[in-house]
């Protein structure tokens, strides 16, 4: 087991107590635990998700289902703020290894819960692709051994669906954008997005956020500054609601993101 993944004693130990008891509940049945998600591509911080990926031989049992449930609720309540924030799966081997077309749903864990339900949310290219390039081992072997590779290409089909999901979620909750919390992960989501358009990999939300900055028209420059200087305390801000100008200009920069993303679909 990696005794230091992060950077961050206190996230060690709850890592550290997740994967012993995870393994004290699946027995052999664990083939490895890891990091994914901004812990993975090094940007983390103190405010960050902890993503994670608990890979097993062979599908849950609904008796480890249950274990398993027991012990979330039971790291949920750790005097750690780190154990409020775990989210992540269990997979399969057989599903992980290759792309899945039909998205089937793993054992998921959301930032915040202390229920596992079964969910699709971590069946997706960008998770693998992230796992296999720069997953942090907590225990197992190097994700290279057991993830085929992805391909560009399919990471930029997935952003075209992600960026759909996005376009339906505003068009039938259009007052999101007036969340101080949802408004600049929407447009560092879209930034993300377009990163990836262009690059065929996956960054973090700050790396593509920049390159943004730096490379779309000018126009969005001071949003997107905005958006990256907003990162502190995020969770404090669910609550409140955004700047209105920051969500107009939040609504037409999603718009400007589809069209982009449109003439690339055209010319891809």
């Amino acid at each position: 087991m990696n005794p230091q993944p992060t950077r961050f004693v206190d996230l060690n130990r709850v890592l550290a107590e997740l994967v012993s008891s995870a393994l004290a509940i699946l027995k052999h049945r664990l083939y490895g635990a890891y990091l994914t998600g901004s812990f993975a591509l090094g940007d983390a911080d103190q405010y960050s998700d902890v993503d994670f990926l608990v890979v097993t031989r062979t599908p849950v049992s609904e008796e480890q289902h249950v274990a398993l449930g027991a012990l979330h609720r039971r790291l949920f309540a750790l005097e750690s703020p780190w154990a409020q924030h775990l989210e992540g799966s269990y997979a399969p081997l057989a599903l992980i290894r290759r792309l899945d077309t039909e998205r089937a749903p793993f054992l998921y864990l959301d930032n915040g819960s202390t229920e596992l339900i079964w969910s699709d949310h971590n069946n997706t290219a960008v998770v693998r692709w992230t796992l296999r390039e720069h997953g942090v081992v907590l225990l197992g072997p190097t994700p290279t051994v057991f993830i085929d590779p992805v391909s560009p290409t399919h990471l930029r089909q997935e952003m075209q669906r992600i960026l759909a999901e996005w376009a339906d979620y505003l068009q039938t909750e259009p007052e999101q954008l007036g969340n101080a919390w949802l408004q600049p992960h929407a447009v560092l989501s879209h930034c993300r997005i377009l990163y990836t358009l262009e690059h065929g990999v996956v960054a973090s939300k700050r790396v593509a956020g920049l390159w943004a900055r730096d490379t779309l028209d000018a126009e969005w420059s001071g949003l997107i500054q905005r958006a990256l200087d907003d990162r502190p305390d995020p969770w404090g801000r669910v609550h409140r609601a955004a700047d209105p100008a920051a969500a107009e200009a939040t609504e037409r920069f999603v718009a400007y993101v589809r069209g982009v993303a449109a003439r690339e679909s055209e010319t891809g």
